[in-house]
């Protein structure tokens, strides 16, 4: 739906704009959370509270259902369904982009790495997660645009940088810490918004539903795979922790150069 719907502004700046929401509640709302306990000391006025955004998300998905019921109707100009299935360049990215899931870490074991360091006080972890969030979604909005002028070709370099979050965080002290948080937002943002903008650019509109359908479960099967593998290798030995993550990531960078040779930019 996000894909016909930002069609003709690009790409890369509606999805980014839409992660850039996300993040924006990820960022303030539990801020608002903490709030709420803090003056109320009970969940259940806490629960109370994020009843009334729950109830606006509802009310604007209702709207939309209304006002734009077939939403592939906003396709500047929507092809014919052909009955050939997805292109092989669709697969070629969905490896390169299991590859990067797999070896991204969650941040609940960045937590657990952060309370067992004797460098970081537990009351920074929310300010850590608040600076992740906010690069996540200032990232997202600053390099959507810059996949719409270049393409898919500005994966390259953010996948090479958001690699670096793992040595960071598991290896380094405070600051090295608090950068690589920084950069697992960055990673965070572009997971969420220009690699699902880049399946658009590949697949034909009228084949995305399932395109987009196989992309995010292979995305999220991969993700928790390679977070369980993450999470034995945490009690096994730090060093191949972070060889494991910075390896399946690196090693998806083929994948996706192939994209960029395949798929110039327009």
């Amino acid at each position: 739906m996000l894909s016909h719907a930002v069609s003709e502004m690009g790409y890369g700046w509606g999805f980014g704009v839409h992660e850039a929401l996300d993040q924006f509640g990820a960022l303030f709302g539990p801020l608002v959370v903490w709030l709420v306990i803090a003056e109320k000391t009970q969940y259940r006025a806490t629960f109370a509270t994020l009843l009334f955004p729950a109830i606006v998300t509802i009310v604007l998905i209702v709207a939309a259902r209304f006002l734009y019921p077939h939403p592939e109707d906003l396709e500047v100009a929507t092809p014919t369904i052909a009955p050939e299935g997805l292109p092989r360049g669709f697969w070629v990215y969905f490896a390169g982009a299991a590859l990067v899931a797999a070896g991204f870490v969650d941040f609940p074991i960045m937590v657990f790495r952060f309370q067992k360091s004797d460098a970081i006080a537990k009351s920074w972890i929310p300010i850590f997660y608040s600076v992740a969030m906010a690069v996540s979604g200032a990232g997202s909005l600053l390099f959507g645009r810059f996949f719409d002028r270049v393409g898919i070709k500005v994966l390259l370099p953010l996948i090479l940088i958001s690699t670096a979050a793992t040595p960071l965080v598991f290896l380094g002290g405070f600051k090295m810490a608090l950068a690589g948080s920084a950069l697992w937002g960055l990673g965070t943002g572009v997971h969420e918004s220009i690699i699902p903008a880049a399946v658009a650019r590949i697949v034909p509109a009228a084949r995305r539903p399932s395109a987009y359908g196989l992309f995010t479960a292979g995305f999220g099967i991969f993700w928790f795979l390679g977070s369980a593998v993450i999470g034995a290798l945490y009690t096994i030995s730090i060093p191949a922790l972070v060889a494991f993550s910075v390896g399946a990531q690196l090693a998806a960078l083929p994948f996706f150069l192939r994209i960029v040779l395949i798929n110039p930019p327009r």
